[in-house]
């Protein structure tokens, strides 16, 4: 730590009224990297809608206001903490932590990941969070099989794209919802069939896309009205609706409607709870993705690239709906 700066560049967030009053310091303390963690020099922050619904103090457990904002970064290791094996010094590796809009991040050694070979650090966001949560949807948690009808919500976003890419893979047919200027990205990725959630009728079109069955697998990361769209879009006694979102706000289901009205299987996905809860299930995940890469499905990302003093900006183009894929920041 001896050859390191004292201080750095990063975003605070004062308050819990909003991503506009995110705002660039250039005199935080850089972390040390406690027992188990490791210090990164961060090459790129991913941007996620959890990012928004923390500045606003709806996500739950969210950091209390003022705080270094940002979870998911990549970077090089340029310290470790005690008890810290399987990784060293200059790895560059992608996880989740405290901070990620900085210069300098911690990091918990256990759930980090190595950057694949030859990908920058840009190119490696979104393994940890979107890829993996998207591939717990479909799989593990979804149980997806060949020939079955996937709903994707909000397809054009991170996870959304992540999850069309792999629903293909495994022989489903895709049903993705998207705003109109973003149907030719979401086709391009796989995609069978595109509705515009804004103008379309999202149930009658799933229900005639199936046959009058419904999906049997929707990916539900939007909440507020969707929900219910998502749980009437869904096939009755063997559908599953995997939520691991609330973008539009809560939403719920009683124990009448499951019991008169939708016979479905209703499972909640959050990805830092099943990596610390059901490690053996990551282990399958992280496999699993690096057998994506060697067939070509999961690929070096393209993300949309803010700099550190346009972070407010990046926040507050994601929650407005108007961007595309992957954002990032670049320190």
């Amino acid at each position: 730590m001896s050859s390191l700066p004292t201080t750095m560049r990063a975003l605070r967030q004062p308050s819990l009224t909003g991503p506009r009053d995110l705002r660039l310091v250039t005199d935080e303390p850089v972390p040390a990297p406690g027992a188990g963690e490791v210090l990164i020099r961060v090459g790129a922050a991913g941007v996620n809608f959890a990012d928004t619904m923390q500045t606003r103090g709806t996500y739950g457990g969210g950091p209390q206001a003022p705080y270094r904002a940002g979870f998911e970064g990549a970077g090089e290791i340029v310290a470790l903490g005690a008890d810290v094996t399987g990784v060293e010094v200059g790895d560059h590796v992608i996880g989740a932590g405290h901070g990620a809009f900085a210069e300098y991040m911690t990091l918990p050694a256990a759930g980090a990941a190595p950057v694949p070979a030859g990908w920058t650090d840009e190119q490696a966001l979104g393994l940890v969070l979107n890829w993996a949560t998207a591939l717990a949807a479909l799989r593990p948690l979804g149980r997806l099989t060949a020939g079955e009808h996937v709903l994707v919500h909000a397809a054009a976003g991170g996870v959304g794209q992540a999850a069309v890419l792999m629903a293909k893979h495994y022989g489903a047919t895709v049903i993705a919802t998207a705003s109109a200027g973003k149907h030719d990205t979401v086709r391009e990725l796989g995609a069978d069939h595109v509705i515009d959630y804004r103008s379309a009728d999202v149930t009658a079109e799933v229900l005639r896309l199936t046959e009058g069955r419904g999906a049997d697998l929707v990916l539900e990361s939007v909440g507020g009205d969707t929900f219910a769209v998502s749980l009437a879009s869904t096939r009755r006694v063997t559908g599953r609706v995997v939520v691991f979102g609330m973008a539009a706000g809560e939403a719920s289901i009683s124990n009448h409607d499951l019991t008169f009205t939708h016979q479905i299987h209703v499972i909640g996905l959050h990805i830092g709870t099943l990596i610390a809860a059901a490690p053996e299930i990551y282990a399958e995940i992280t496999a699993e993705l690096a057998a994506l890469q060697a067939a070509g499905v999961y690929r070096p990302g393209t993300p949309t690239v803010y700099e550190l003093a346009d972070g407010a900006k990046a926040l507050i183009d994601l929650e407005s709906g108007s961007t595309v894929g992957k954002l990032a920041i670049r320190p």
